[in-house]
């Protein structure tokens, strides 16, 4: 299992992350191709070095070309990255952070998400910002991301809508809705941003537990221990100069996939109507969950009624109480810890006659199989026509034949 690490001991922002990656190995001349195909204009990228406290760092600049008074909402920007010639995961992804961050403007602002003007996310940088760093993760092939505790500084930031106290509203509501890890320090300055708050929200839906400092035995036994053999490191630089050295570390492993601590979340509910519960199971699953189902059930007096169940590692639990105590009529939810066997399988992305698509290579006792993920099956079927059963026939044969092999380690 090849592991991403993302230190956060100098906060995070889009372009640290993006350097960071490129620092660590990540796909430079890919990322430039992908970014010359995104309709937007108005900017070029600079990729250098520099130093940060003594610390040789990568930089990376999103240079405008012009000033743009551009106003996005979420629709803008997911048209964008829909017209960007790039895999249909990382579309997905930098969908994902965008989305993020637009939830987290919305709760700021008390305006619905799609009523989001985006003016700061919604500028040429964070867009390329966001995009490079779904499709360098992507390049880096990892199966598992885990982020550490973010620590942030103190004071005020100038932004669009005035001076603000940092952190800034966006982060503060992103880093309680996705139960990310945030320590408060006397450092003067804002050093996490929105964007690089969702992109660390994002990257922990990977599977990682966020480390925490003095909590280090329950990380690793809730599965999120980082460790095996170190292949790569890299430092991306912030623009900002603090008394420490202002970048942001990332670090590749190498090594076997850690033992899954998983628990089952349930509820039973008589009184939620069907509309409630479809969306209930789909914010779950957007919020991580490794699963989500309904069951139904007879209650007390013979009512009618669904079993909730929720399964999801434990650095998600609280937050997908929440979210359930949040949408849902129930007043108590059960939980337990579970143990599964899982068979080991990869992600990857392959080359089929309907172009390139992803895939799950899963390793059994007697061989492996390659399955094609929905979603590239989907877009294949929006993008032709053609039906989805034939789709995915066709596809599945394809990777067969060419993926195929002995069983995975």
């Amino acid at each position: 299992m090849r592991t991403l690490y993302i230190e956060c001991n100098s906060g995070i922002s889009g372009d640290m992350t993006a350097a960071a990656l490129l620092d660590l190995g990540a796909d430079r001349e890919g990322l430039l191709s992908m970014l010359e195909s995104m309709p937007l204009a108005g900017y070029h990228i600079e990729i250098g070095r520099t130093e940060k406290r003594g610390i040789s760092a990568c930089d990376f600049q999103v240079v405008p070309e012009g000033q743009e008074y551009t106003h996005r909402h979420l629709s803008d920007i997911f048209g964008i990255i829909e017209q960007t010639d790039v895999s249909p995961n990382v579309k997905a992804l930098a969908k994902r952070m965008f989305l993020i961050v637009a939830e987290a403007e919305a709760k700021a602002h008390n305006v619905p998400v799609e009523r989001v003007h985006f003016h700061e996310v919604g500028a040429v940088d964070s867009i390329v910002d966001i995009m490079s760093a779904a499709y360098l993760i992507e390049s880096l092939h990892i199966q598992r991301a885990v982020v550490s505790e973010i620590r942030e500084g103190r004071g005020q930031v100038r932004c669009q809508h005035g001076s603000l106290p940092v952190p800034v509203p966006a982060v503060v509501n992103i880093t309680q809705a996705q139960g990310l890890s945030l320590r408060l320090t006397d450092v003067e300055g804002e050093m996490v941003t929105p964007t690089g708050a969702a992109i660390a929200a994002a990257l922990r839906e990977y599977g990682g537990y966020p480390y925490k400092e003095g909590d280090r035995k329950e990380s690793f036994s809730e599965g999120g221990g980082v460790g095996g053999r170190l292949l790569a490191s890299g430092c991306g630089a912030g623009k900002k100069e603090f008394p420490h050295a202002n970048v942001l570390r990332a670090l590749l492993f190498e090594g076997d996939a850690p033992e899954e601590g998983l628990w089952m979340l349930e509820t039973n509910m008589d009184d939620c109507t069907g509309e409630a519960l479809g969306y209930m199971v789909e914010k779950l699953l957007e919020a991580g969950a490794r699963d989500a189902f309904f069951t139904p059930v007879f209650m007390k007096k013979n009512r009618p009624a669904y079993l909730l169940s929720v399964l999801c590692s434990g650095n998600l639990r609280e937050n997908l109480e929440r979210l359930i105590f949040s949408h849902t009529t129930t007043i108590g939810i059960r939980r337990y810890r579970v143990e599964r066997t899982a068979l080991p399988r990869e992600g990857l992305t392959a080359e089929t006659s309907y172009g390139k698509v992803r895939a799950k290579r899963i390793g059994g006792p007697e061989g492996t199989s390659v399955l094609p993920e929905y979603e590239s099956v989907r877009e294949i079927c929006e993008r032709t026509g053609e039906g989805f059963a034939k789709v995915y026939d066709q596809v599945k044969r394809e990777l067969h034949e060419s993926m195929s092999g002995p069983a995975l380690l």
